[in-house]
């Protein structure tokens, strides 16, 4: 499997592409090391009205999203890309500990440093309650998303 800094700007159609599944599958992992090994040692997030920054501090994070949000499924989907930028959109659903599911809809901007490492993420999420019968993302969790499953390729 390739490492985050296997992919370095400047972005090819064909590199930002994978980039994004790269991102993708180590979210689906909920594996809050792994994840935050794509990210560098300052790197500074916006996500939705939280501020994080440094690699410690974007660890700590995910490892309270993935107590909070379970059965996190994930999607991405390449929106637009330039020399060391990547613009991402994306859907995930997840459900809390009373058994509610949510499909949050979101758009990530994305900037990486010359090792490849991102390091600055700025995210807009909005969150929609869903009934379970609604659920899109049906694959084994924790895990990646098939490679026949077409995403969210279309609105919806």
């Amino acid at each position: 499997m390739p490492s985050p800094t296997d992919i370095r700007p400047p972005f090819s159609l064909e590199t930002a592409t994978a980039k994004v599944r790269l991102a993708e599958d180590a979210w689906n992992s909920r594996d809050p090391v792994r994840v935050s090994l794509a990210y560098s040692e300052n790197s500074e997030w916006r996500n939705r009205d939280q501020f994080v920054q440094g690699r410690a501090n974007i660890r700590q994070f995910l490892s309270h999203k993935w107590e909070n949000e379970l059965d996190y499924r994930l999607a991405k989907s390449l929106w637009s890309f330039s020399d060391n930028r990547i613009a991402v959109r994306f859907q995930y659903e997840y459900h809390d500990d009373k058994d509610q599911w949510f499909r949050a809809y979101g758009n990530e901007l994305w900037e990486f440093d010359e090792e490849g490492l991102m390091k600055r993420r700025e995210a807009s999420i909005n969150n929609v309650l869903i009934h379970s019968h609604e659920r899109k993302f049906h694959w084994p969790a924790p895990g990646p998303r098939p490679s026949d499953d077409a995403g969210i390729d279309t609105v919806r």
